[in-house]
């Protein structure tokens, strides 16, 4: 059982990089008037479980912040896997 909560650690953690680091490269892309990552992109790592990375990423980077689908759909996103979370640790201890 530990094994299996180390892969899921591991997994939620460079889940939630590459959600930051994708906010931050398309942001930088932005400001260089370059080739953008798609908005269907951004979305895809978030809702793999690194909706916590998307939503740092949009602030620490200032990027998205405008859109409503960003601006509410990332934070809600957050919440209900936070809630799935801890129903899950709740169901299982």
């Amino acid at each position: 059982m530990r094994m299996l909560y180390q892969v899921v650690g591991w997994y939620l953690w460079m889940i939630n990089l590459i959600a930051f680091a994708l906010m931050g490269v398309d942001k930088a892309k932005a400001r260089r008037d370059c080739w953008r990552i798609r908005e269907r992109t951004l979305f895809v790592a978030p809702l793999l479980g690194g909706s916590l990375g998307g939503v740092l990423g949009m602030q620490v980077f200032r990027h998205k912040t405008r859109h409503w689908q960003f601006r509410y759909g990332l934070p809600l996103l957050l919440v209900v896997q936070l809630g799935l979370a801890a129903w899950i640790i709740s169901y299982w201890l």
